[in-house]
């Protein structure tokens, strides 16, 4: 034991007799242990197994329990070894009483058998709806195993305990991975965290409510302080109106005001809205100002730097100046690229005339005549061929060696003349 200033210290080492049972604190005696090994320490039943949950340690003098039991040995393999024995005596003791109990036709179900370390006495662990009268089938026990028997009654929770299994959250249970003892759950913790209240969501497989619902309880209990509740009349910094839906964990309220269309919604803050003592006032009178809210700016929260974000593909300010090399070899920097023209867009289109604006030097037209631009002839408006011959590029421009008696026929009907052939 160790004393400093106003606390007194005291060396423990924490051991559990099963994987999923309860950590207790025994005194070291000179041993040392580290979480794993196994321990032969004395109990009031006396002399039992156990694993060290964790080594030695100092805990305060006011959460031990004194006298402290204590450790006896660190088990040898003869006592690992006489533990094997015992869990194969439990097999068997378990097949056994299943029989009798149907003998006997006891409404009871067989839960689990334990055997103690020295092997004298055998526990069975049974559940049922009501009182069983089990002395015979006690005797029947006793006279075949020869030892102490005990027939112990547990309820459903630490059936489960016992048994383990999955949870609907995909995680083992909780009762048999930590929980020690088992606190009282009431269906208000549901209705406080805004589930549902149907038995089957929020029960386990034991059929109780589930432990997890004591978790978040006091969370919500202080959250509840700052928040109006549902269907309270309360002050807003646009008004008066009554709360619709509350979101306790956003600590934000939905509000329907008087002095707007029952339809509309409105979403305030906790600190935007005060509910007003007393609920809605008769008509005429006028409710009270109850609202002292502060406007402030919020306070804006730099996002932690992620060593596991991968780097961006693109830029976060697309207009960024990025050095490039010019065609001299030099680097022009600070300097964007221009933005290349559309030169697919027809001649006489009103953007092309304001992008080519005149020269200084072109002369200017006249006032009183309106300036006029020459546009190429189309194929259809070019002069026509004065003594009825086919102009000399024609040819090429259709890339063939002349064009057909069909088409050479409407060429020179429209030009009024007759070809020498034109009766072919």
């Amino acid at each position: 034991m160790i004393f400093c200033k106003d606390i007194t210290m005291t060396e423990v080492i924490t051991i559990k007799f099963k994987s999923c049972g309860k950590n207790y604190y025994f005194a070291p005696g000179g041993i040392e242990a580290k979480p794993g090994d196994m321990l032969i320490v004395e109990t009031a039943k006396g002399l039992e197994l156990a694993e060290c949950a964790r080594g030695n340690r100092m805990v305060e003098d006011t959460a031990v329990v004194q006298p402290l039991r204590p450790i006896v040995r660190k088990a040898t393999a003869v006592d690992l070894r006489a533990n094997e024995e015992n869990k194969a005596r439990e097999k068997e003791a378990f097949d056994i009483c299943l029989k009798k109990i149907a003998e006997h036709e006891l409404d009871m179900k067989l839960v689990n058998v334990e055997c103690s370390f020295d092997g004298g006495k055998i526990t069975f662990f049974f559940t049922s709806d009501g009182r069983v009268d089990f002395r015979e089938l006690v005797k029947d026990l006793a006279s075949i195993f020869h030892n102490r028997i005990e027939l112990r009654q547990i309820g459903v929770r630490d059936e489960a305990k016992m048994i383990g299994g999955i949870g609907i959250c995909g995680r083992p249970y909780c009762c048999s991975q930590f929980l020690n003892d088992f606190a009282p759950v009431s269906t208000k913790m549901a209705k406080v965290q805004s589930l549902s209240l149907n038995p089957t969501k929020i029960s386990g497989s034991c059929g109780r409510l589930m432990c997890c619902l004591r978790y978040e309880e006091d969370a919500y209990e202080e959250l509840i302080k700052t928040v109006p509740k549902q269907g309270a009349f309360v002050e807003t910094v646009d008004g008066y109106g009554a709360v619709a839906s509350v979101d306790l964990l956003h600590q934000t309220v939905k509000v329907r005001l008087d002095n707007d269309a029952p339809e509309n919604l409105h979403l305030y803050k906790a600190n935007e809205v005060a509910a007003v003592p007393g609920g809605r006032p008769k008509d005429g009178e006028e409710p009270a100002h109850v609202l002292n809210y502060i406007s402030g700016e919020e306070e804006i929260v730099e996002a932690e730097e992620d060593s596991w974000d991968m780097p961006g593909l693109f830029a976060d300010n697309p207009q960024e100046l990025i050095t490039v090399e010019a065609g001299d070899g030099q680097e022009e920097s600070g300097k964007p690229k221009p933005e290349k023209k559309n030169n697919n867009r027809r001649r006489g289109s009103k953007s092309n005339k304001n992008r080519n604006p005149q020269k200084p030097d072109a002369p200017k037209a006249d006032a009183g005549k309106a300036e006029t631009k020459e546009k190429p002839a189309s194929r259809k408006q070019q002069p026509k061929p004065e003594n009825g011959k086919k102009p000399e590029n024609e040819g090429n421009n259709t890339g063939s060696q002349g064009k057909s008696k069909k088409n050479k026929r409407r060429y020179y009907r429209n030009s009024n003349k007759k070809p020498n052939n034109a009766g072919n």
